[in-house]
């Protein structure tokens, strides 16, 4: 005769938590509802994998460090904000990570920008890519501590290996020298294998004179807008609304 605990438990230690929870509940069924084997057999695989995709995701949300829990399918769509749900559909299979494609959104405090892609970025954990987002505040200040470690190309290979990486609020403050050949350098290692997300205040049009260095501006703007979907948020701050 089966001992059920003991193949319960068998479950739990081989790390099979999807199956286990899926086979207790089998064992709570009436006789007459019991499934046969095979149909057994198939629930405790789609347990299984539901339930290691899950795991996967909310490791990856918490790697992920996104500033913002945020969906796509609760933002606001509207001819006033210039966002639509046609673009947020077009790109809401994140097949553009596939394709190696970047997301450029810009408009003015508040309306958004950082929502929309922490949304975006949520998107990605959930259908398997590691995401990481970074305030560009954040990104210097890593860049700074590598080179005081010494781990500088170690931080370029971890940025390089990102399927999507978020760097928020392009734009705010100067960039200094060693700053923009670092971006520099990440959008050289990520241009055609990975995905970037960049929000600004900034029109795209006016980054190249931001950065303030024609050659650096040229290679960065080139490796930046040549797979690109952009997104020109309008309206009023959505925190002055709330």
């Amino acid at each position: 005769m089966i001992n059920t605990d003991q193949t319960l438990e068998q479950l739990i230690e081989l790390k099979l938590k999807g199956m286990a929870q899926s086979y207790k509940g089998t064992l709570a069924l009436p006789s007459h509802e019991l499934p046969t084997a095979h149909e057994l057999l198939a629930i405790m695989v789609e347990a299984e994998q539901h339930h290691r995709t899950s795991q996967r995701t909310q490791m990856y949300l918490k790697m992920s460090n996104l500033r913002y829990d945020a969906i796509l399918e609760q933002l606001k769509c509207s001819p006033d904000r210039n966002l639509t749900r046609n673009q947020i559909h077009a790109l809401a299979d994140c097949s553009f990570i596939t394709r190696a494609e970047n997301i450029l959104i810009t408009g003015a405090t508040g309306c958004g920008k950082s929502y929309i892609a922490c949304a975006f970025g949520r998107q990605a954990c959930t259908l398997g890519y590691k995401t990481l987002y970074l305030g560009m505040n954040r990104f210097t200040e890593r860049l700074s501590l590598a080179k005081l470690e010494g781990s500088y190309i170690k931080l370029f290979n971890q940025l390089e290996k990102v399927p999507l990486i978020i760097l928020d609020d392009f734009g705010l403050t100067p960039l200094e020298s060693h700053v923009k050949i670092a971006l520099l350098q990440v959008l050289e290692d990520r241009y055609g294998k990975r995905s970037t997300i960049i929000t600004s205040q900034l029109p795209v049009n006016k980054w190249h004179q931001y950065i303030n260095e024609p050659t650096l501006a040229d290679a960065i703007m080139d490796r930046l807008s040549a797979f690109s979907h952009r997104f020109e948020l309008k309206g009023e701050s959505l925190r002055k609304k709330m």
